[in-house]
Order: structure tokens, then C-alpha cells, then sequence
């Protein structure tokens, strides 16, 4: 678990960086340079533009991602503090969003009323995560003191062209893949946020804030016929079995969550935690599925899936339309609390495939992996674990990353994720959620002695979400993903979860017709 978490840049990370680089300011400003413009858009990747002095969000260096051996007596109460961590993060996005006009008359106002004590409140939780991994014989990283600081990410006043970060190391994580990081759309300058309701449906779409408020913006969407084809090489592609090796296919019908089964926690990153993840989650498959549920209670619970030899969960943040809908979750955490409204929609089609490796057979996954693809975080922490598939049914060949796609009529919302398919063949988890489990290399083979494992695919198709409409920089009818309030709803955060529990027939049934080249269900 004490793996080096150095991660090769993935395709998309090596082409935002290709498109863009972002130059810092001598005074410690930056100059954000488009990286994802349209096609249209002639030069624009070499167009820069000054960050205005406003101050769209928060980024705080990710202090789980750093915690790669915590010691198993040491876990729950890890992942506790850094559920706290968490929401400290978004209490201080709440304070900076409604005190706009307290920020304008004074230019120190962030620093000393929100950063400031935002820093003092992390350094007691970071201390107190030190002491749970030293109390069980553990070694905390040296640099955790330093990872209290946050800083305020700026906006451009004049411009929703997207924005690219810095080089940032945050959390001694390599991070050079940040250039040409995914801050498109910060643009929140104009709103009135003094005293605004998170949850509330008076925002409209004015300042490009979203209904909630948080975004999305209209700088956040493109249309998908401006989306060059195969213009960006997803991780290890949607065939990742191609010709050789595995190639067969496993299949499993899970529903699209009719029963409405949702919840704002995340029993993988912060179990025993309620709103931990404070976005709210469709689950297919484990009806069970909480910050509460053990092992032994996913492995006894009930599943959607049509294959009753599958128990596995399958989670990823809901979709919402900002029409005004008052959902039950309308003052809840994880909904209008924290800056989550509108309409939620259920997909109307969830494919899960579990394919092969295009090198060597599989071996069957041991019963309680969890794996997390993309990341939640991942518009402050950069693009090292992000992994995002935006597209519209007859234009899959076109990949959006950083935006939503507006599809033409006739055309449905697609959202894949393909998850990392090489496992370290010991852990079902490790500390920081990650590092138990990899991505292939280029040649499709598993590194560092890593085993190969079916790899999941999962495609949500949504053929009732209207298009939205961009009129004079503003958008009208836009649909988000669900995030933390601080990462405002940029689609690059999108994620996808996943914890095994088929039981052991089924899973060996899979790993044979993977291998012997069949495609079953």
C-alpha cells in the first residue's frame, strides 16, 4: 500500500497539456489560457486572459490523496477527519458565495474572514490525523502540516472562456498534469450571492451561477458537432480488450434505479460518514448501500440485477435539470444544503460490461474491491485522477471532457466511465482509494507487477433531458451532474463507483467467458 502514487499522465491529461500551459504572475495571479475551445474558435488555445480579482471558489490541497499507508486500526477515524476536512471546505464556499459585496469593499476580506480561519480549522483536523495513524504504530506524511493552507481560485470578470491552473504540487502529489486543468466557466462575477439561499430557486441563470447558485455556467457546455472526432484517447479505450488477449464480454442488467434508491453518502470514501460525499447518488444493483453498510451487509442485501449471483453496488452523482423543481431533497444535505437542486433523471438506459485485457487472461476480483474512477474533487485538485466521457447517441466518436454536451434533437446525453482494470492482487482497498488499483499501460498490459481484472464499463444514456440554450453568455435549462458545493458542478468531476460482491460461481463464470473470447450475461 506504500506505492509510489507518481502516476503517468493519462490521454486527456497529456492533451490538455499539449493544448495549453499556464504562465504564473509575478504578483502570484495567473493567466488562465483556453484549452478546450470549441473547434470554431480559430487560435483560441494561444488566447490568454488575466484572472480578475474575484475569487470564483476554494482549493485546498487534497490531504487524502497523500495518505497512501494508513494502518488498518487507523482507517475509520482517517476517514472521518477527512469527511470533516470536507465539509469545512464547503462551509467556507458557502461564507465566500454570500459575502460578495463585503469581499468588493474590502481586498483583504477573503484572506482574513474566510482562508484564514479555514487554515486554523484544518490544522487541528490534520493533527488529528497524524495522531490516529502514529497511535497505531504508523508513520503520518511530513509535509501534512503544510496541506492546511487553501487558497482562493479567481474568476475572470470579463470572459467564460475556459481557464487553465498552474504547475500546482498539492499534497506532494505529481501534479504537473495540472496545466491545462479544467477551470472553464469560474466566471460568477455580477451575482448578487449576498445572503443567498443555496438551495433556493430564485439564482435563475443570471452571472452564469446556476439555479443553485454554484453553476453551472454556460461556459461549462458545447455542442457536441463541434466536438472534433476521436479527438481525445480515452483510458484504455471503449474496446480496452481489442483482438488480443481477453476478449470477451460480461454483461449484467442492474435497472436504470427504479426503486429511486439515492443518498448523499459514499461508503467507500467516507464510510460511516452521512452526507459524506454531500452530492446525492443513483445506485444500481446492492440495495444496501450506505455509510453504514459492512462487508457482511452488502454481501446479505438485496440487488436490482437480474442476475441474483450479482450483489455488487454500481453509484455515480445524479443528474439534474435546473427547471425549479423542488425535489425531497430540496433544504437536505446533500441536495439543496449543499447547493445540489432541480430535477433529478434517472438515466434511461445503464449498460455495465465487464471486458478483458488485451494482453493476458483475467483473474477473478476478490469479493469487496472497491474502485473509484474519475474524481470528485478534480476541478481544484487538477487532472491526475480524472476520467470523464461526455458524448450524445450517434456521436460517440466525439469526447467531451471538461464540458456537457448540448446533443441535437434526436440525440441523447451519454456518460461513460471505464475503470482501472489492474489490481496489486492483495488489498480491496487501500487508504487513499486508489492506489490498490491502476490503469493499464499503453500496450494494455499491467505494471508493477499488477494482476489483470475484468475491466467495468459503464454507459448511462439520458433521452429525456432537453437541450439546453445559450443566449448572450447565458445559459438557459442547463443540466449538471451533482458535486461538492465548491466544485461547482463542472463536469470534469464526474465519477463512478463500484464495489464487487458477485459471489464466487458467478464471478468465475465471468472470468471464463472473458478469457475463452464469449460475450455473456
Amino acid at each position: 500500500m506504500g506505492r509510489n502514487t507518481r502516476k503517468r499522465r493519462t490521454p486527456m491529461a497529456t492533451k490538455a497539456i499539449a493544448a495549453s500551459a499556464a504562465l504564473a504572475l509575478g504578483g502570484g495571479g495567473l493567466i488562465w489560457a483556453n484549452f478546450y475551445a470549441s473547434a470554431h474558435e480559430e487560435n483560441s488555445a494561444n488566447q490568454t486572459k488575466a484572472a480578475g480579482a474575484q475569487v470564483a471558489t476554494i482549493q485546498c490541497p487534497d490531504v487524502g490523496q497523500s495518505l497512501t499507508d494508513v494502518p488498518d486500526g487507523a482507517r475509520q477515524g482517517v476517514d472521518k477527519e477527512l469527511a470533516n476536512l470536507d465539509k469545512q471546505i464547503s462551509e467556507a464556499y458557502t461564507r465566500l458565495a454570500s459575502t460578495r459585496q463585503a469581499q468588493a469593499g474590502d481586498s483583504g476580506f477573503v484572506n482574513n474572514a474566510i482562508l484564514g480561519p479555514l487554515k486554523s480549522k484544518r490544522t487541528a483536523v490534520i493533527d488529528r490525523i497524524g495522531i490516529n495513524i502514529k497511535r497505531v504504530g504508523g508513520q503520518a506524511p511530513d509535509n501534512l502540516a503544510e496541506m492546511a493552507e487553501c487558497q482562493g481560485m479567481a474568476a475572470d470578470a470579463n470572459t467564460n472562456d475556459g481557464q487553465a491552473g498552474g504547475d500546482q504540487n498539492q499534497d506532494g502529489q505529481n501534479q504537473d498534469g495540472q496545466d491545462g486543468q479544467n477551470q472553464d466557466g469560474q466566471n460568477q462575477d455580477g451575482q448578487n450571492q449576498d445572503g443567498q439561499d443555496q438551495g433556493g430557486q430564485d439564482q435563475g441563470q443570471g452571472g452564469n451561477g446556476g439555479q443553485g447558485g454554484n453553476g453551472p455556467a454556460a461556459a461549462d457546455f458545447v455542442n457536441i458537432e463541434d466536438v472534433q472526432p476521436n479527438s481525445r484517447n480515452l483510458p484504455n479505450g471503449l474496446a480496452a480488450n481489442g483482438d488480443g488477449g481477453s476478449t470477451g464480454t460480461f454483461t449484467t442488467n442492474c435497472g436504470t434505479n427504479e426503486n429511486g434508491n439515492r443518498n448523499s453518502d459514499n461508503v467507500i470514501a467516507a464510510p460511516g460518514v452521512s452526507n459524506g460525499a454531500q452530492h446525492m447518488h443513483d445506485y444500481v444493483g446492492n440495495q444496501n448501500n450506505n455509510a453504514f453498510a459492512s462487508d457482511e451487509d452488502l454481501a446479505n442485501g438485496q440487488t436490482s440485477c437480474q442476475n441474483q449471483g450479482d450483489k455488487s453496488t454500481y453509484f455515480w452523482p445524479v443528474l439534474r435539470i435546473q427547471d425549479g423543481t423542488q425535489e425531497a431533497d430540496q433544504g437536505q444535505p446533500g441536495g439543496g444544503q449543499d447547493g445540489n437542486v432541480g430535477k433529478i433523471v434517472a438515466p434511461s438506459q445503464a449498460e455495465l460490461k465487464f471486458v478483458g485485457n488485451r494482453t493476458s487472461d483475467v483473474v477473478a476480483m476478490p469479493e469487496a474491491l472497491r474502485i473509484i474512477t474519475g474524481d470528485a474533487k478534480s476541478f481544484t485538485n487538477g487532472l491526475n485522477n480524472a476520467n470523464t466521457s461526455w458524448s450524445c447517441t450517434g456521436f460517440e466518436d466525439r469526447q467531451a471532457t471538461d464540458k456537457y454536451p448540448i446533443c441535437p434533437e434526436g440525440s441523447s446525453i451519454v456518460r461513460t466511465s471505464n475503470f482501472q482494470s489492474c489490481w496489486d492482487g492483495q488489498n480491496t482497498d487501500s487508504a487513499n482509494h486508489r492506489t490498490h488499483v491502476d490503469f493499464v499501460e499503453a500496450d494494455g498490459s499491467c505494471s508493477n507487477g499488477f494482476q489483470a481484472i475484468p475491466q467495468l464499463q459503464v454507459k448511462l444514456v439520458y433521452d429525456n433531458i432537453p437541450a439546453p440554450q445559450i443566449n448572450n453568455g447565458q445559459v438557459q435549462g442547463a443540466f449538471a451532474v451533482d458535486s461538492f458545493p465548491e466544485q461547482l458542478h463542472k463536469p470534469i468531476t464526474d465519477h463512478n463507483d463500484f464495489i464487487n460482491f458477485f459471489d464466487e460461481n458467478t464471478m468465475n463464470e465471468m472470468v471464463q467467458c472473458i478469457n475463452n473470447g464469449e460475450n455473456c450475461q
